[in-house]
This record gives structure tokens, sequence and C-alpha cells, in this order.
């Protein structure tokens, strides 16, 4: 299948896909005029990886685990499994990052509200 006709089954753009192609996360077969020629496993392939994009992983790092997709083995799967655990660490480690940086711009409205009541104190009496 062409690039758009995966870009269509997948709901990926054909710009992402030439993206994942860049990366190495994707391949494609060159046709004589250099269409770009997909399989069938390579939309399970983009959903694969779709799928770990949606879970915070960026293109190196998918692309650190992807051999476990394409050669199953007890190696290729020990190092995925400590890959993801990093990068669940990592995502964590940012949640936490996050909570503060809310927190504190919560401070900061209450703070804000609470001079702005002040100044419409003295105007009311």
């Amino acid at each position: 299948m062409r690039i758009g006709e995966l870009a269509a089954r997948t709901g990926v753009s054909v710009r992402s896909l030439r993206y994942y192609e860049e990366q190495g996360l994707l391949t494609s077969v060159r046709s004589a005029s250099g269409q770009r020629h997909y399989t069938e496993d390579d939309v399970e392939r983009v959903g694969f990886i779709q799928r770990m994009y949606t879970a915070g992983l960026s293109s190196r790092t998918i692309a650190e685990v992807l051999p476990c997709a394409d050669a199953p083995s007890e190696e290729h799967s020990d190092a995925a499994l400590e890959r993801m655990a990093q990068e669940r660490d990592r995502l964590s480690e940012h949640i936490t990052e996050l909570i503060r940086a809310r927190d504190a711009l919560d401070d900061l409205v209450a703070i804000a509200r609470a001079h702005r009541e002040t100044l419409r104190a003295p105007a009311a009496r």
C-alpha cells in the first residue's frame, strides 16, 4: 500500500509517517519511481508507535524498544522492560515537578485574589 493509504488506515498524517521513517521507526520499499510502499504489518506497527508516543516515549526510546517487537527474545525483552521502566520513572518525576508548579501557581492565585480583595475593600466603604 502507498503512504496515503497507510495514513488513512492508521489515522496518522503522511508527514508523521515520513518522520517515523526518518527516525528509523518505520521502513518502506521504494518503487522504481520512488514511491513508498508499505505492508499490512506496517498498519500494526504504526499503531504500536502511536501507543508508545501516547505513553510519553520519545522517538529515540521507541527505537530502542522496537527490537523487542521485531525480534522477540529474552534479551530484547529484558532491555525493553528496563528502558520502559526508566521512562516510567522519568515521567513520574516530571509529574511530581508539574504538581509542584501547579501548587506554586495556586499559591500565587490565592495571594493575588487576597490582594485584589484588599484593593476593593476601601472602595466599598
